[in-house]
């Protein structure tokens, strides 16, 4: 019996399908790495981080962002560096750092200033809408001021000093709608007390004239004044919180004091534009809880009466709902109305 083999050419026209395949497999191998590589950021941060801060040099804000962009700055290996842009209770600041880039290299302090200025003006910017909250860093109650030549003694005593002479006593804030000018309209609504508001653009511009006696009294918080009241230059009736504070235990509550139900926190906040991917803001969240659980931190703030918060991005979000709530109120008692 013959046996015939069969031989099969192979032909252009048989291999085509398989070098096809191979070309194909190898092009979509190519296009998921080269996509895989863009997705990939570069390490965070790979460059110094620019720090806007909604208030002037000198004031309670000031102090605890330099003090958090240093501790920030060792951490992240990248300095962090402060940028000062005090004017209109820091909607100034809020308008450069809501049309910075996303990227996580402008990021923004803020106080409750800011929620405030919303309330009362009219901004370009919507402070929920286009920013990423960070965390709260800390939190300051207000403390009542007075210059020394003032002779009022205590609260009472300034409450009747004051409407024994109607046309005397002014009081200076960080600006038309600030916190201090609205805790300040608030406080002489609640207690009859007619004073002048004399705006400026920061709490070193105010202290200023504090401190020299062309304004006779304040509501800031005590990172801006309790080194003055140490040092004697100013005189502090009271305290704005719901109970003493361990900077001043001697120092009464103003609710102690005879102002039922007054209380008035300065907060001071990190934030950022909106759009900021998440693993970076919870990288600097987390920065922040480390920065401010130092001890050299910790209690340096608490020398002036500031507490760490170091809240999440999640409750400092829910906190500014709040306060723009609160004191959405408060203008209405205090009758500061919109321009």
């Amino acid at each position: 019996m013959k046996l015939t083999l069969l031989t099969v050419k192979r032909t252009r026209s048989h291999l085509q399908p398989i070098q096809t395949i191979t070309t194909f497999v190898s092009t979509l191998a190519l296009t998921c790495a080269t996509t895989f590589a863009i997705a990939q950021p570069a390490a965070y941060p790979n460059k110094p981080i620019r720090l806007v801060v909604s208030s002037g040099a000198g004031g309670g804000l000031d102090f605890v962002s330099r003090l958090t962009a240093s501790a920030l700055s060792e951490s992240l290996g990248h300095n962090v560096v402060v940028d000062n842009r005090a004017g209109a209770s820091g909607s100034i600041a809020a308008d450069i750092t809501a049309l910075a880039p996303a990227d996580g290299y402008t990021v923004m302090t803020l106080s409750a200033s800011l929620v405030v200025y919303g309330i009362i003006n009219k901004t370009r910017y919507d402070l929920y809408r286009d920013f990423d909250a960070i965390s709260q860093i800390s939190a300051s109650p207000y403390f009542l001021t007075v210059h020394p030549s003032l002779p009022p003694k205590t609260v009472k005593d300034l409450i009747a000093y004051a409407k024994a002479n109607p046309a005397k006593l002014s009081y200076a804030s960080t600006g038309n709608a600030s916190l201090g000018h609205l805790a300040t309209a608030l406080f002489a609504s609640l207690t009859g007390m007619p004073a002048t508001h004399v705006p400026y653009k920061g709490v070193g511009a105010a202290l200023s004239d504090l401190l020299s006696g062309q304004i006779h009294f304040s509501l800031l918080s005590g990172g801006s004044i309790l080194g003055q009241v140490r040092s004697g230059k100013l005189r502090a009736m009271g305290v704005a919180s719901t109970a003493r504070v361990k900077a001043a235990p001697d120092l009464p509550t103003l609710i102690e004091a005879g102002v039922p139900g007054y209380a008035v926190t300065q907060w001071h906040g990190l934030a950022a534009p909106r759009g900021v991917p998440r693993p970076i803001v919870d990288r600097l969240h987390r920065e922040v809880v480390k920065a401010t659980q130092r001890s050299d931190v910790a209690s340096r703030l608490a020398l002036d009466g500031t507490e760490v918060v170091a809240s999440s991005p999640e409750q400092f979000a829910a906190f500014l709902k709040s306060e723009r709530e609160q004191w959405s109120k408060a203008a209405k008692i205090a009758n500061i109305k919109n321009d």
